[in-house]
């Protein structure tokens, strides 16, 4: 009887042993991981907190884009956090805004199609910059997740979503020209961006202007890949032997990634007419004013395109270049270039430089960008005198790309009031650097576009 009993008991603790496994192992089936560590692990780590892109804040591009993403800081750089881009930031956008994705630049930023997705506004470049971009459903996954809240814990999106590795690819169809009479159309015909590579390149274009024209509005639209795209003109100083050929692409960098000197020599002669850092732009110059184009013009097109993938990628700019009639403009608007040449920065350390230039006649600003070489890390422009004095009315922390402010509202300047540039440099040099017209000189030029009452 003892046996028996002692029998029975071994069977009711083996059952009990085998349910408790099965019950753990059903449980730990029942475990899911977190949606963001999902996100972080599947997106993040592979694509986006890479070397160069948003892996520390020693990433070349860290003081445009100010985002790091990798893992111990992502959620807090991110959910509530505000962004850097100087539109998204005014559209009221968050980087996550939780249960908001359309309020939410991360989720803008990954749309292959941003003409179509976000209203035209200049929101930059879709993300990965040059890589293949994110799956359907991956981007699912993503919305999915800032509509439930954008928790940091909890699974709050079916895995399954992810599933859907369909990917969709950035459409270009080139600008339609202006109708005729109203303006004309340019272009940077097709090239080639090569594997793993950034490509800046210029190219010296005539307009094909016999007579000035007034122009109230500049459209642009690149190829995906691009960083930027900027029409140059060259000041009146510019030695003749520095004027390109026209029509010849010449290369900021060769193949190997050295800079080719004679490309940078010719850029400190550059006058900034017109740019975008957004595949599209259309930007339309205040009511009654127009930018005046001399006659027999011609623009040094400036286009950077970022290529991360294994294959070579196409690059292409068209733009166009709407007119008014000289009956309706009442303004013509001009171009900034103001610059400081008194730059002396002592080996080994931060120097911060301003200067001010001063208007003798009512000026009303519209646009503003800044121009450094690679020791200078800050540019800021303040209002000098009048009732805003010392009001910050740009920043940029990119020498390489810096940012193009348009003021729906411009910027009133009365006589004796102007602007100040306040360009902080990091001369890492173990040699004093000056004003000079090479990448290893510096330089300080406020560029943008104004018009006299």
């Amino acid at each position: 009887m003892k046996i028996k009993l002692l029998h029975i008991t071994l069977l009711i603790v083996s059952a009990a042993m085998l349910l408790g496994v099965h019950a753990c192992k059903l449980n730990l089936r029942e475990q899911k991981m977190d949606s963001f560590q999902i996100i972080q692990s599947q997106i993040f780590d592979k694509g986006c907190a890479t070397s160069g892109c948003h892996a520390s804040k020693n990433d070349g591009s860290f003081r445009q884009h100010g985002l790091v993403l990798e893992k111990s800081v992502a959620f807090t750089n991110l959910v509530n956090a505000l962004p850097t881009n100087t539109d998204a930031k005014a559209d009221g956008l968050l980087r996550v805004k939780p249960f908001k994705s359309d309020q939410s630049f991360l989720f803008h930023k990954l749309q292959q199609n941003p003409s179509e997705h976000h209203s035209k506004k200049n929101y930059g470049s879709p993300m990965p910059l040059g890589s293949r971009p994110l799956t359907n459903g991956q981007i699912e996954f993503i919305r999915r997740w800032i509509e439930a809240g954008a928790p940091e814990k909890g699974s709050v999106v079916d895995e399954k979503v992810l599933e859907d590795s369909s990917v969709t690819y950035a459409k270009f169809e080139a600008l339609a020209p202006p109708p005729v009479g109203q303006g004309l159309q340019m272009s940077l015909p097709l090239f080639e961006v090569a594997p793993n590579f950034e490509r800046e390149l210029f190219m010296y274009r005539k307009v094909g202007n016999s007579l000035p024209l007034l122009v109230n509005k500049v459209e642009i639209k690149m190829r995906t890949g691009s960083h930027h795209f900027i029409l140059y003109g060259f000041n009146e100083n510019t030695p003749a032997s520095l004027i390109p050929q026209f029509d010849v692409i010449r290369d900021l960098r060769y193949p190997n990634g050295n800079l080719n000197i004679n490309t940078v020599v010719s850029m400190g002669y550059h006058i900034f007419w017109a740019g975008a850092q957004t595949p599209y732009h259309n930007y339309t110059f205040p009511e009654g004013t127009a930018l005046e184009i001399p006659a027999n013009f011609a623009f040094d097109m400036n286009s950077h395109y970022v290529n991360k993938t294994s294959a070579p990628i196409p690059g292409e700019v068209s733009i166009n270049l709407y007119t008014v009639p000289a009956s309706t403009v009442k303004h013509k608007v001009k171009v900034i270039n103001w610059g400081n040449n008194s730059i002396n920065l002592p080996p080994n350390q931060r120097t911060t430089i301003t200067r001010t230039f001063r208007v003798n006649k009512r000026t009303r600003i519209v646009a503003l960008t800044s121009h450094m070489h690679k020791l200078g890390e800050k540019f800021v422009i303040k209002i000098a005198g009048g009732a805003r004095n010392g009001e910050i009315v740009y920043t940029s922390t990119d020498w390489e790309h810096p940012d193009i402010i348009n003021y729906p509202t411009p910027i009133v300047l009365n006589v004796g009031e102007g602007l100040t540039s306040e360009i902080t440099y990091n001369n890492t040099t173990s040699r004093i650097v000056s004003f000079g017209l090479t990448s290893e000189d510096e330089m300080g030029i406020i560029f943008g576009y104004y018009y006299e009452d």
